[in-house]
């Protein structure tokens, strides 16, 4: 596998992860992201434990920052309804700031070549090899992985169909120092066309991000407007509001959220993460999806590209893309479901009543979301 060489677009945790685990495989690996870490995302921070056994395989947990121990649930409608419940499998709090980072160093320690600061302008595609065009260099690789997020230049230099229609949602984060706010807790807040998540992660640091139809800016004029005339209608999200401190200068934002379907192989690209598939907020967890793709597509390319023998390309995608359906179609496809309960003030009131009434659906719920315990 030595002789196979491996460029990946995009350093977030698909393409971090990936990076380390073909790495420790001996696969020569040129990881490439257009910017300087650590830096912020707009995300929920939240991780489901199923993906902790493989991250322990790889040496990738993160037990020194001392994550957030995630395992009770809070849902609350428009109007403040609320229900509470245990989450069976839980997860861990941590920020991408500090996470990304982490597995960056770890995967150059494993020998991974890391060119930050560089945008990828180009990938084509002839005779079984790439070419990869940055703004600093040209680059040919065997096998090319798009983890370059949920909309970016490349999707459109790619030419993909979900880049041809507008999105209208909008993606808000902020990190707050909010007391007393308990450590174990998830919380889903509804509001008018939106959902905000609010959970800790290291250092005693609350993670609060949302998602907002654009229609709700447009009225308000500008973001903080727009909280104050629409998020505070939900008791919750104005006691929070009111009584946190806000730590960043200003909100962390993305535009043009696509929740579009997406093909996990495009022009012999390996896709993963948010660039692979759809993933609502509300689908388990993008991050654990991320981390799980970069374990099948990785183990993909190590079967089908062993050393001394030639790339079984058509195989390779075959399987790739037959290993996310049966992974992931059904919990996305939950996950557009479970969305459609949100952001509506009728809709949402009468959801949240219904699982406090049977918590048992919400289990249900629950579980079509998340995945289980990976296991290498």
């Amino acid at each position: 596998m030595t002789q196979k060489r491996v460029v990946i677009v995009g350093g977030g945790l698909a393409g971090l992860v990936a990076a380390a685990h073909l790495a420790q495989q001996g696969v020569a690996c040129r990881l490439v992201e257009k910017r300087t870490y650590p830096f912020h995302r707009v995300c929920g921070e939240y991780i489901s434990n199923e993906v902790i056994p493989y991250l322990d395989s790889l040496g990738l947990f993160p037990a020194h920052l001392s994550p957030t121990r995630i395992s009770r649930l809070q849902l609350t409608s428009t109007n403040g309804r609320s229900a509470s419940l245990p989450l069976d499998l839980g997860g861990f709090g941590v920020s991408r700031y500090q996470f990304d980072f982490y597995l960056l160093r770890r995967a150059q320690e494993l020998g991974v070549t890391c060119s930050t600061g560089t945008e990828v302008s180009a990938v084509s595609y002839d005779a079984d090899m790439f070419t990869v065009t940055t703004n600093h260099e040209t680059l040919e690789a065997d096998v090319v992985i798009g983890c370059f997020g949920k909309r970016s230049k490349l999707d459109k230099v790619l030419d993909r169909s979900f880049m041809h229609q507008h999105s209208p949602y909008v993606g808000v984060k902020y990190h707050i120092r909010l007391p007393g706010f308990p450590a174990d807790l998830i919380a889903l807040h509804n509001f008018k066309d939106g959902y905000c998540g609010i959970s800790r992660v290291e250092d005693d640091t609350v993670n609060l991000c949302y998602l907002t139809h654009r229609k709700n800016v447009k009225a308000s004029g500008n973001i903080r407007t727009m909280e104050e005339s629409t998020l505070y209608r939900n008791p919750f999200i104005r006691e929070i509001f009111t009584a946190a401190e806000f730590l960043f200068e200003k909100p962390e934002t993305i535009n043009e959220i696509s929740f579009d379907s997406k093909a996990p192989v495009e022009k012999h690209i390996l896709m993963a993460g948010d660039a692979a598939g759809m993933i609502t907020p509300l689908c388990g967890n993008g991050m654990a999806i991320a981390i799980h793709s970069a374990k099948i597509l990785s183990e993909s390319i190590m079967h089908y590209a062993k050393k001394g023998s030639s790339l079984d390309r058509t195989a390779l995608e075959n399987d790739y893309k037959n290993r996310w359906e049966k992974q992931f179609a059904l919990r996305l496809k939950s996950g557009r479901l479970i969305q459609k309960l949100f952001g509506n003030t009728l809709i949402s009131d009468l959801a949240v009543s219904t699982l406090d009434k049977f918590p048992s659906l919400t289990q249900i719920l629950v579980k079509k979301t998340h995945g289980k315990a990976l296991i290498y």
